[in-house]
């Protein structure tokens, strides 16, 4: 659980942000979001696949 402590004169605003950044680092909303639903490990392992070669073809475009 994130727990965050608002400081004495501290804006709410910048309490928030610190959460979001909090929530950000710890990847919760990310695994929430692949957890809504099954996906068969050959289809996860074929998204990888795709990944891998549009990330590589993006690094070799880069280098030309």
């Amino acid at each position: 659980m994130i727990v965050i402590e608002v400081k004495e004169y501290e804006p709410v605003e910048r309490a928030i942000k610190r959460f979001k950044k909090k929530v950000d680092q710890v990847k919760i909303l990310k695994e929430i979001k692949n957890r809504r639903y099954y996906i068969k490990p050959s289809i996860r392992r074929k998204e990888a696949k795709l990944k891998a070669r549009y990330t590589q073809r993006i690094r070799l475009q880069e280098a030309m």
